[in-house]
């Protein structure tokens, strides 16, 4: 259906370079489903929750992130105090000191070892100053500036519930978002089907305005000969002149009002509201219509509403909604592993150049007091839902209602319509009497205008009653979801 639907369009595109474009119902709604602005955001609103989708089904998979930082710092760390450092770097001087008076008692005793002991004073102090500042310089880093790095591999194994949760809104919210786009398809669908029979409605009127001008014309013309013969009064005349002006003025109305209409039918179609265009079914004398009593059965308006849909969608969110927010409040644990790079490192002293480890391990969060936080969110999400549900319910009551009044306007529709031929009829029949008693001469123009009216008025009310029929048949779809493209 709508691959032939849119040759035709393709069709009426290439006719439309040749002059008039003639417009079917179909193409109507094939130009509308193309252009409209509203069906374009709700297609894009459709497609981003698709994507939203997907990006919630990578929840239940390991995630791996790269960090890494630089840090410049105004002191470097020292892991020896200034004392510390200080008598480190005395130390030979110091122990000489110490050892000064176990030299003096050696010397007494051995005074030949005193030029020994004291040749040998200076370089030990020497040596021992420098083993002391060598391990001050061990002990000194420099963190001046510092490079971190680390990969990082994170899988989540228990998180109460929140992952299932967010992955099951995302998927209640991407079929909520296709039913509120096909809702709105039937939207559109219904508004161009009412602005396609407008048009053809008022062009019918306006076929019918001309006829009866003509037929106005006609009786002007005779009743003014019968006037100058002298077999009729000039009130006659007149009385068929004010008619004859009434008529011009309904034909203007009217030709301005399917200018009109024809304006709004081109904007919802997306063309310009001066392009000149015809439809398919406007120069039909008769419009088909199938007079069928209607018993529409609203399971199935439950079953195909696309609005009962989303709020149906709407309410399965709510739903999960409550098991994320408990979930939020819920012991969590992940593992995780990764390797870290540092420099400087402390893995064989301090030193200043890269180096790394692995390591594994898993993280586990245990809310234990809030304050009632979690409890409160829970009983604000399960208000929610439940207005949901309500909201729901108090839909389908509706749409129940709606259901209903759709099939009594179909068959009150009908009704109206079988009364309106059969009056046509009669109409028909009495306007060849009062013509043919006209010329002859037995019937005064009064009744003649009078049988001239009936017949207009029985044709606009058959018209009238079929286009009731087109629209009520559109309203009855429209009510059981199956207005569809």
């Amino acid at each position: 259906m709508r691959k032939a639907t849119m040759i035709l369009f393709v069709l009426f595109m290439a006719a439309n370079a040749w002059g008039q474009r003639i417009l079917s119902l179909d193409s109507c709604r094939a130009l509308a489903m193309r252009n409209n602005k509203q069906l374009l955001i709700s297609q894009d609103n459709k497609e981003a929750a698709s994507y939203e989708h997907q990006a919630a089904k990578t929840n239940y998979l390991p995630k791996v992130g790269l960090d890494a930082a630089y840090i410049w710092n105004e002191k470097s760390t020292h892991l020896l105090n200034k004392d510390t450092r200080n008598d480190l770097t005395k130390l030979g001087t110091s122990a000489m000191g110490d050892l000064s008076q176990s030299a003096a008692a050696i010397v007494q005793q051995f005074p030949e070892l005193a030029p020994l002991l004291q040749s040998l004073g200076t370089p030990v102090a020497g040596a021992l100053n420098a083993m002391g500042s060598r391990i001050v310089d061990a002990f000194k880093t420099n963190t001046y500036n510092i490079y971190t790095g680390a990969l990082v591999l994170t899988q989540p194994i228990y998180l109460g519930g929140r992952i299932k949760a967010y992955d099951q809104i995302t998927n209640y919210t991407e079929r909520l978002l296709g039913a509120q786009h096909d809702q709105l398809t039937q939207e559109v669908i219904y508004s161009i089907d009412q602005a396609y029979w407008q048009v053809v409605s008022l062009s019918g009127k306006k076929r019918l305005a001309e006829s009866y001008l003509r037929m106005l014309q006609k009786l002007d013309g005779d009743i003014q000969k019968m006037y100058e013969q002298g077999v009729t009064t000039k009130a006659s005349t007149l009385t068929v002149r004010v008619k004859l002006n009434e008529a011009d003025m309904t034909l203007t109305k009217v030709t301005d009002g399917l200018s009109l209409s024809k304006m709004l039918l081109c904007q919802i179609c997306g063309l310009p509201v001066g392009s000149d265009v015809k439809l398919q079914d406007e120069d039909k004398s008769e419009i088909s219509v199938e007079i069928t009593l209607q018993k529409p059965d609203t399971t199935e308006a439950f079953s195909q509403r696309k609005d009962l849909q989303a709020l149906e969608e709407a309410t399965k969110i709510a739903e999960e909604n409550i098991k994320l927010v408990k979930g939020t409040y819920l012991p969590s644990l992940s593992a995780f592993g990764g390797y870290s790079l540092m420099n400087p490192n402390v893995y064989n002293g301090f030193q200043n150049k890269f180096a790394g480890n692995f390591s594994i391990g898993v993280t586990l969060h245990v809310p234990i007091w809030r304050w009632g936080e979690g409890k409160y969110r829970v009983r604000a999400a399960q208000a929610l839902a439940q207005g949901q549900r309500h909201l729901y319910q108090d839909a389908k009551e509706k749409i129940n209602l709606e259901v209903n009044q759709a099939k009594f306007k179909v068959n009150e529709a009908q009704k109206k319509l079988l009364m309106t031929r059969k009056n046509l009829e009669k109409a028909d029949e009495n306007l060849h009497y009062a013509d043919v008693g006209f010329h002859e001469g037995v019937i005064a123009a009064a009744d003649m205008l009078e049988a001239q009216t009936a017949w207009v008025q029985a044709r606009s009310e058959k018209l009238d009653a079929e286009i009731e029929m087109k629209l009520t048949e559109i309203y009855l779809s429209k009510s059981l979801g199956k207005l569809n493209y």
